[in-house]
């Protein structure tokens, strides 16, 4: 593990730079055929190296941000007529989609039992009016939408990683293995990362202290000294969702594949859709054991939510 040399920021109104971790090229067994079907086929794939944030980006960083281009988030804007024509115009205003804790249980095919529309709410406000991040500096930001990633990029002079460099960066160098640090969930009854512990969704026994996100860097780093890879909140990546594919011919390792194209990875509501990958402290044992390198989600460009944030890399 290399640091990028040098303190001075790359301009006075970005974010300074020692917080990129170096990760070395190389090969590595990309997916799994072992859990959810999107995950497969497990397949090579060669990566150039590159630098990656060591944490995902935090509140503090992106209020920067906004304080220096007055950027607005998708989530604080108002849908427009136009963009949504099928919507109630009553129900176009700004929000984002907060997860709220039932105080029984459901079923767990109806997430919308927990998943809910917040008026007012986004990253100045995770839970929605009347909530603060003041005292959540260090947490990672959410309520990030797709254009919201791709402008704060462009203000860091960084990128976005694709699927392939995100899931070899957070495997740490050990190729194949289960989690990020090996293939015990909580080697010697450590807790490795912010997941959820109890029964989804009604109860959480929060033994690892948090009913929310955690502060970045409050469970042990990977291999390569990056923080918050797994659980904490889902990460986007540059790639379009499409399935995996294995190479064309047995021969050839490809090198850091990219999704397909939009047209392929639009739902139902005609909208492109990114792969995100890490998991949050929403995954759990008995709904969805997405903490782990290989498993992915695909996540509608138009929406944020109160799980799911992001991390850059610079390209040498």
């Amino acid at each position: 593990m290399n640091r990028i040399p040098g303190e001075q920021p790359l301009h006075s109104d970005r974010p300074r730079q020692e917080h990129l971790v170096w990760i070395e090229g190389g090969t590595f067994t990309m997916g799994s055929d072992n859990h959810y079907p999107e995950e497969a086929p497990a397949h090579r794939v060669s990566v150039p190296g590159f630098w990656i944030d060591s944490h995902p980006v935090t509140n503090a960083e992106f209020a920067r941000f906004v304080s220096r281009t007055r950027y607005v988030t998708v989530a604080e804007r108002a849908p427009t007529a136009a963009d949504y024509p099928d919507a109630d115009p009553d129900q176009l205003v700004a929000g984002s989609s907060v997860f709220i804790q039932p105080d029984h249980r459901v079923r767990l095919d109806q997430p919308y039992q927990w998943w809910h529309w917040v008026p007012g709410a986004n990253w100045r406000h995770p839970q929605g009016p009347g909530t603060s991040i003041k005292k959540r500096p260090d947490h990672p930001v959410v309520h990030i939408a797709w254009d919201d990633v791709a402008a704060y990029a462009v203000w860091a002079r960084k990128e976005i990683p694709t699927e392939a460099e995100w899931e070899y960066a957070c495997r740490g160098g050990l190729d194949g293995a289960e989690f990020a640090w090996g293939d015990e969930f909580e080697p010697g009854n450590t807790l490795m990362a912010n997941t959820w512990h109890g029964e989804f969704p009604h109860h959480n026994t929060r033994i690892d202290r948090y009913e929310g996100t955690s502060p970045t860097g409050s469970f042990p780093p990977n291999g390569y000294g990056l923080s918050d890879m797994i659980g904490n909140v889902w990460e986007w990546t540059r790639d379009w969702y499409t399935e995996h594919k294995r190479p064309a011919h047995s021969c050839c390792v490809p090198e850091d594949p990219r999704g397909g194209a939009e047209e392929s990875s639009r739902d139902h509501s005609n909208i492109g859709r990114r792969v995100i990958k890490g998991g949050s402290h929403l995954c759990a044992p008995n709904y969805c054991r997405r903490y782990r390198p290989a498993a992915r989600m695909a996540q509608a460009v138009d929406t944020s939510t109160s799980h799911l944030g992001f991390r850059l890399i610079v390209r040498p």
